[in-house]
Parts: structure tokens; sequence; C-alpha cells
């Protein structure tokens, strides 16, 4: 020990006492820093500065026509941008931004084309198209900015997409809202025609036995004849409303049957959204069998699938509902066994929710999920996840056919009652000549009452007629439950279609800026390069022969250690208060970035106090291999499959990961699984260098011998 202690001390001395050495030494000890530093710096915060790439927009839009309505939408993405300053949107023409893409003035262009307005009128037709918005990229500028631009130019795209969402099903709906209100102020008209027309064939069998008494009670059928002509009035004009309301209400029901054809697409889109909630429940369960798994993973897998299943429960619901109302107004039951699988999915829902609850509860309390609850909620997902597949499965061929036909058979009927009023208005003036005549009959004798007593059967039968049709009408469908139906918020209805699910976010370790995120990485890369600069300057060897090899390993890695330790504390007080870099733990920092240089040095050390020069190259090939192997930049698991398979064998691995739970908040179950595979890393080192130091160095005596006399390796 007195030997090993004597080379550090001598050392130490040598470095104090010639100022020459010492300037060597303290350039050694601040050029990683320096290296780290410049890195951290410049790397800060690359995506808050993104208003310096520039993409040019060149607007072609012409304004087109949407239900009377002039719209340009080209313009309004031209506005938006405008206010949009995260990236440097330039607005020129079509020539300018392709040019200016092709000669790296702009790294990308957006053209938006003349007909792009154009098409987005088209929803309403039979023949809608999707609109399109030129994107062109320079992808030889740089690598990195056309992510960022094509990032720029999908907002573009998500912004005008669910805009045009919004605005689509709040017309729909609107034109449901105003169905309905139609209706509701004209029902009582129509409950007049109704009763009406009821009450004039009851009547009948009367003036047909009015009639018949009038051969020999003449003043008797004078009455009966003046009551009927004092209800036909009432009776022409309301069949006269009642025809024009039911043809508005037929042109009414045409409109929204389209509607309902166009909103058919986001129905199915919910019945996804509902089935990727049945799946999100699923993936829970695995989660919760997973007895490695981190509690506050787990917790927060609970709440995010209680929320989801929350809104699950209410879009079944409401969707149910509207198939209920939709089977009602067409009169049949075809949607039935659709309504029956959203009840069951509802259901399931519900006590998926009920089941997730009670598991969060237990975790609260500090208890295991149990088993069977944990069965139960994989049970009742597969379920509901088996329900949402028949019914997407059938979607298109069965039940959306189903949801247009209810709508057709109530046009049918809207249809009927038109032609229903329209008869009735062709009856009533041959009914008035015929009442008029009876009443000249009267004063005429008996034997005008004979002709009116023959004409009556045929009247009594149109107004039977009549009747008849009016019941089949209610049998088709029930109108106060149509009213119900399309009076329903379309505010609400059509916010709720263009944003049914909500993102709730939650970050764990929070960490403001990319530069803090990214000094694990560069921290860790330059105390290695630090130990390279030091073998390289450095000798690792004590020519005075007294020494044993193992004193001289030893005696020399202290001298090495120290600069080491001081090249860290310089990182890391550095990154902490000369940048500010954004630490959790700074005394945690400090330490474990000493930790690592002791670890990186005698890595380094060993491999060149063993093997010499070769140890060098050694040295610099494990840094090349760390640097995309061991995750710093990017994750892992989409680098090729040879580092992922060197990954966990690098010491940078379990290095930058030390320095990240620093730098986010430290977790001691990784701290101590990286410390322990720093150990196992110090131990193989330890026993190379003790271990074939002295036979190596022997054996290499004289090829490093041979090799100096070149002059050009020393």
């Amino acid at each position: 020990m007195n030997n090993i202690g004597s080379i550090y001390s001598r050392d130490i001395r040598n470095i104090v006492t010639n100022w020459a050495a010492a300037v060597v030494i303290l350039g050694l000890v601040l050029l990683p820093s320096l290296y780290a530093w410049f890195n951290i710096k410049a790397s800060w915060d690359p995506y808050g500065q993104t208003s310096g790439v520039l993409i040019a927009v060149a607007n072609n839009d012409q304004a087109a026509d949407l239900r009377g309505q002039a719209i340009n939408l080209g313009e309004e993405i031209v506005t938006s941008l405008k206010k949009n300053h995260k990236i440097g949107w330039t607005f020129v023409d079509q020539e300018a931004a392709l040019r200016g893409v092709e000669h790296g003035d702009y790294y990308a262009s957006l053209v938006i084309p003349a007909d792009f307005s154009a098409k987005i009128a088209t929803v309403l037709t039979d023949d809608p198209q999707k609109a399109e918005i030129l994107y062109t990229v320079n992808e030889k500028i740089n690598a990195v900015a056309p992510k960022i631009t094509s990032k720029g130019a999908s907002s573009v795209i998500e912004e005008v997409s669910g805009n045009f969402v919004k605005v689509a099903n709040g017309t729909i709906f609107r034109i449901f809202n105003e169905v309905g209100i139609e209706l509701e102020n004209e029902l009582p008209t129509i409950e007049k025609v109704r009763t009406l027309v009821f009450k004039l064939e009851t009547i009948f069998p009367e003036l047909n036995s009015a009639v018949t008494t009038a051969l020999t009670d003449v003043k008797k059928t004078n009455e009966i004849i003046r009551k009927a002509q004092d209800n036909l009035p009432i009776v022409s004009r309301l069949a006269q409303d009642g025809e024009q309301f039911t043809s508005r209400l037929g042109d009414y029901l045409s409109r929204s049957s389209e509607a309902v054809k166009a909103a058919a697409p986001d129905i199915k889109q919910d019945l996804i959204l509902l089935r990727h909630t049945a799946a999100s429940a699923e993936e829970l369960t695995g989660i919760l069998q997973d007895a490695a798994a981190d509690p506050a993973l787990v917790k927060s897998a609970l709440d995010r699938t209680a929320g989801r299943l929350t809104s699950a429960v209410g879009a079944a619901d409401r969707m149910a509902s509207l198939f209920g109302q939709l089977n009602s107004s067409g009169g049949s039951q075809v949607l039935t066994s659709v309504i029956e699988k959203l009840q069951q999915t509802k259901n399931r829902f519900q006590q998926m929710l009920t089941l997730v609850n009670q598991i969060t509860e237990g975790l609260d309390k500090g208890e295991q999920p149990a088993k069977e609850l944990v069965d139960n909620l994989s049970r009742l997902s597969e379920e509901a996840d088996s329900l949402l597949g028949d019914i997407l499965q059938r979607y298109e061929g069965q039940i959306q056919p189903q949801i247009l036909q209810a709508m057709k058979q109530a046009n049918t009927a809207a249809r009927n009652a038109h032609n229903v009023l329209v008869e009735a208005n062709k009856s009533i003036p041959d009914l008035t000549k015929i009442l008029q005549d009876a009443a000249k009959g009267l004063t005429l004798g008996d034997r005008e009452l004979h002709a009116i007593q023959s004409q009556l059967p045929e009247v009594e039968a149109k107004v039977k007629g009549l009747a008849e049709r009016i019941r089949s009408f209610e049998k088709e469908g029930n109108l106060a439950e149509i009213i119900d139906l399309l009076k329903n918020n379309f505010e609400k209805e059509s916010e709720f279609f263009a944003e049914p699910v909500l993102l709730k976010e939650n970050k764990l370790f929070p960490i403001p800026n990319y530069g803090s995120a990214m000094s694990p990485f560069f921290t860790t890369l330059s105390l290695w390069v630090g130990a390279l600069l030091l073998v390289s300057l450095l000798t690792v060897d004590v020519h005075e022969p007294v020494y044993r090899s193992y004193q001289v390993f030893f005696g020399r890695y202290l001298t090495f250690l120290t600069l080491a330790i001081l090249q860290s504390l310089m990182v890391t007080l550095g990154d902490i208060y000369i940048l500010g870099a954004y630490v959790a733990d700074k005394l945690g920092f400090i330490s474990f970035g000493m930790l690592l240089s002791a670890v990186f040095m005698l890595i380094v050390y060993t491999l060149v106090s063993v093997f010499g020069n070769v140890g060098k190259a050694l040295a610099i090939v494990l840094l090349v291999l760390q640097l995309a192997g061991s995750g710093g930049t990017f994750p892992i698991q989409v680098t090729p499959p040879f580092f992922q398979a060197i990954h966990p064998y690098l010491p940078f691995t379990y290095g930058i990961d030390l320095m990240r739970e620093a730098v986010g908040g430290i977790l001691w179950d990784n701290v101590y699984s990286d410390v322990f595979m720093m150990a196992v890393y110090v131990g193989i080192t330890l026993l190379i260098g003790l271990a074939l130091k002295e036979t190596i160095n022997t054996a290499s005596r004289n090829l490093v011998k041979k090799a100096k006399e070149s002059k050009l390796i020393h």
C-alpha cells in the first residue's frame, strides 16, 4: 500500500510543482465540460424555435356555393395560418413556392388547389369528393426539418377536418330541429283534420237514414242537411291546410333522409371508438395481471380507463336512444336487434366501470387487485368487444340500410297523408254539391230526394277511404315520437360528434426543456471523452522497476481517478449553475457523475494499461458503439437489431439511466439496479487489469519498443 500511495503522491506533487504540466492538466479537466456544455446549449429548445422553419403557402382556391351560401375555405386556412407563429408560414404564389422548395429557400410548401372549396361543397351531393392540399417537402436540406414541416401540414388538415365535421354535423342536426319545430307548430291543425274526417265518417249512417226518412219527413231531413252544410266549409279549409303542410313535411323528410345518410360514417366512427374503449379495458387487465407493474402506472391506467368507460356508457345510451327513435318513427322493428346489442354493450361498460372503481378503491387501500375482479373485467371487455364487432360487421350491409328504410317509411307515410288530403279536397266539392242538391230536393219533392239518396253511397265510400288512409299512416309511425327525435339540441349533438373523446394528459417526471432532457446523455458522453483525453496525453506506465505490476496499476489509477473526478465536478456543476439545466436532485446528479467518471476512467485506464495503444483503439470503438446502442438520443426500440442486442451490455446504458433519474426524479429501485451494473463492470475491469496486465505488458514489450523506433508511435 505504501508503494501505491508513493506513486500517487509523487504524481500530485509533480503536477503542482510543474507549471507546464499543471496547465495541460487544467486543460484536460476543462475540455470535457466544454464538450458537454456546447452540445447541451445547442439542443436547449429546438422545437421552440420552429418559427424559423419556412413553409411556403400558395392559395389558389376559388369560392364555392354550399346550400346557397358562398364559402372560401382556402381564405379561412390562410387567415388561420397568419395567426399561427409556431411555423414560419410564408404566403407566395404556387410557382414561387415550388421554386423556393426546390432551391432550399423553403423547407416545404402547401398549395391549396382552385377546386378545394368546390370539392368540400360536394358533401351534400350524390357524389361527394375529398378535397386535397398539395404538400411538397425538400428532404435534402435537413434530416429533422421534414418531420417538423409534416407536423405543421398535418395540423392544417386536422383543423380543417375538425371544423368541417363540426359545421356539417351542426347543419344536419339543425335541419332535424327545424323539421321537428315545424311539425310541432302544425300539430293542432293535423289533429283537427284527423278528428273532422273521423267525425264525418261516423255521421254518414245518420245522413243515409235522414235521406231515407226525408221521403216521409222533409222537415227532419232538412235539419240534417243543414248540419252537414255547416261543417263542410271547416272540413274544406282544414283539408286544404293539411294538404299544403303534408307536402312540406314530405320535402323535409326527404332532406332529413339525405342528412341521416351523410351522418352514417360518424355513427360508425362512434361504434369504432366504443370498441376501442373495450380494447383499452382488455389492455388494462394485462397491466393488472403484471405483478411487477408500477403502481403509479396502474393507477393512471385505471383512471384513464374509468374516464373512457364513463364516456362510453353515455355514448352507448345515446346511440341506443337514437336508434330507438328511428325504429319508432319508421313504424317497424328493423333496428330492434341493434338496439338490444347496444343496451347489452352499455350494461357491459357499466359493469366494467364498477369493477374498475372497485379495483381502484382496493389499490388506494394498498390491496392487490382481486383475481376474480380482473377476470370479470377481462370477460366483460371481451363480451363488449364481441357485441360491437358484430354491430360493425353488419353496419354498412344491414344496419345503415335499415336506418334509411325507417326514414323512407316515415317519408312514405307523409306522402300517403298528402295523397289522402288531396283526395279529400277533390271529394269535398262533390259532397257540397250533393248536399246542395239534397237541400233543393227538399223543395222539389220526393223525386229529388230519391236522386240524392242514390248519390250518397259514393260520397260515403270516399270519406271512409280517406279515414282508412289516415289510420294506415298512424300505424306506420307515431308523429309525436318523430317530433321528439327531431327536436334534440342540434348544437350539443354537433359538438359531441365533432369531438366525442377528449385526451387527458398526465406528465410523469416533467422536464421543462429539451436541453435539460439531453443533459444525461451529453454529460455521460463527455465523461467518457474526458477519460480518453487523459489516457491520450498522460502515460499509464511508471518506469521505475522497483514497483510491482499491481502497485503501478492502482498507484497511477489513483492519479487518473483524481483528474476524472475533477472533470465530473466541472461538467455537472456547470450543467446546473452555468447552463441552468433542470435537475430534480442536484446532489444525486453530482454524485452519480463522479461515480460514472470513476467507472469510465477505470475501464479506459485498464484497457490502455493492459493493451497499450490497442486499448485506446478499443476505448474509441466502445465509444462509437455506445453512441448508437445506449438509447441516449432515440429510443433503443427504433434502432437496428444489432444495437438492440448490445444495449444491455454497454456501460452508457446504465450511466445515462442514472443521470436521468437525477434529472427527472429518483426511483431508488432503478438507481440500485444501475449501480449494481456499474459494480459488475468494475469487477470485470479489475479482473482483467490485475490478471492480464503483467502478462500482456511483458509479452508486448518488444513489440512496443519496435513500434517506438518508427518515431511515429509513442
